[in-house]
């Protein structure tokens, strides 16, 4: 037999690194480990997590690097996203953990990149099919394992913080670890599922059943956190579909008042914030998490400006990070992104963090509202769910929720951004 030689299978290599085949594969790959990395951390630890992580990085490193001169990288990068990273790796030089941060910088760098080089290699409607197939598997196997835990066996499976209480109704947590995480995925399922739907990418019938799975997913996750998500995307969406049937003159008419009703009805509720807790069921958890924040606003005098530096998920061996924990509920987070970056990053980190934010919304909404494609509506709808669960969880800072952000970060500033429109530089 004849084997080939080393020059063959250089050349095969890189032909497989280049090929839309291999950019479709690490896709899917990345999307799927990020949103089951706590499974992942649960079965076999943060060394795979962080190997797997590492070879991701580099397959993508050599793929991007291959496919170089096939990519427009002018206005590609927001200047927001660069500046909030560039100040999480500042943040390296004036914490007490510099180690830890130097760790949690790099991981947050490497989701990063795997964002950036998903938005460079796929279109949106093939990033729209990448993630409704990885949620598709996340929300089956989730409600599988439950189904197993709760009914079959009647048993909690603690490596993986499942409580087995389907038999009862839920809460369920699947394999994201808390039923507030299994009903972020799920709302973000169900707007990814309907999107397929609309734009006819999948057939009927498995649009109408993964929609009816997502809609499993978050009733049974028992989670007022997820239910006022639901809420505010659907307000969002069923916005979005009255200004895109209207001419242009009337959609910018629209959207300023919306834009006041929206502000309008942040006010009330932040007024009628007790009643609507109330309404919410969610008296026990709210007052939980306000004794938290309470607790987080009175170290963060302490480095105003700068932040205790980044970490991430917490490590409460750590301080400021070790005074902040409970000996009944660990915590993992400050259950608020915003009040989570003004702990790590401080004043400056926050304005990054909102200019992030704010700025890949308002593109994503001009984008949904005036282009033609409803593909467009799954960037406005998910960085509505990304900004209104960061009032209530900091998912949006690691792992799936910060992939997902910078993601729809890019593909919002590639119409949008004013550097796509500079003349092209020669020499």
């Amino acid at each position: 037999m004849n084997l080939p030689s080393r020059p063959q299978l250089v050349v095969s290599a890189v032909s497989v690194l280049r090929s839309p085949a291999f950019a479709q594969a690490l896709t899917l790959t990345a999307i799927g480990m990020l949103f089951l990395s706590h499974t992942v951390r649960g079965v076999m630890g943060w060394p795979a997590l962080i190997a797997g992580l590492v070879v991701l990085v580099l397959l993508a490193a050599a793929s991007i690097t291959l496919r170089r001169g096939d990519t427009e990288w002018r206005g590609l990068l927001p200047i927001s996203l660069l500046v909030f990273l560039g100040w999480s790796g500042v943040s390296i030089l004036f914490t007490e953990y510099q180690w830890a941060a130097l760790g949690s910088v790099l991981y947050q760098f490497c989701v990063a990149f795997l964002a950036v080089y998903i938005a460079l290699t796929r279109d949106l409607i093939q990033i729209v099919r990448a993630f409704g197939d990885v949620l598709r598997v996340v929300l089956a196997a989730s409600l599988v394992i439950e189904v197993i835990a709760g009914i079959l066996l009647d048993t909690p499976v603690r490596f993986l913080n499942i409580a087995g209480a389907l038999d009862v109704g839920g809460p369920i947590q699947g394999l994201l670890g808390t039923r507030n995480q299994l009903g972020l995925v799920a709302v973000m399922a169900l707007v990814t599922f309907v999107v397929e739907l609309l734009s006819r990418s999948v057939p009927t019938p498995v649009a109408v059943g993964s929609i009816a799975l997502a809609s499993l997913a978050i009733l049974f996750t028992q989670s007022p956190v997820t239910y006022g998500v639901l809420l505010v995307t659907s307000v969002a969406a069923g916005a979005l579909v009255l200004l895109r049937r209207v001419d242009a003159t009337a959609r910018r008419a629209g959207q300023v008042v919306l834009l006041v009703a929206t502000v309008i009805a942040l006010l009330g509720l932040l007024a009628g914030r007790g009643r609507v807790v109330a309404l919410l069921n969610a008296g026990s958890e709210f007052e939980v998490r306000y004794g938290l924040w309470q607790r987080i606003l009175s170290l963060t005098p302490q480095n105003t400006l700068e932040g205790f530096g980044w970490i991430g998920w917490w490590r409460r061996e750590l301080p400021p990070y070790i005074a902040l924990d409970s000996p009944f509920v660990p915590r993992e987070t400050a259950l608020n992104a915003y009040i989570d970056v003004l702990l790590q990053l401080g004043l400056v980190g926050l304005c990054a963090f909102i200019a992030l934010m704010g700025l890949a919304f308002v593109r994503s909404w001009l984008l949904a509202a005036n282009k033609r494609s409803i593909v467009y509506l799954w960037l406005a709808l998910m960085l509505t769910v990304l900004v209104s669960i960061s009032f209530a969880e900091s998912s949006v800072l690691v792992e799936f929720g910060w992939l997902t952000l910078v993601i729809c970060a890019i593909k919002a500033s590639q119409d949008l951004s004013w550097r796509a429109r500079l003349p092209e530089t020669t020499g």
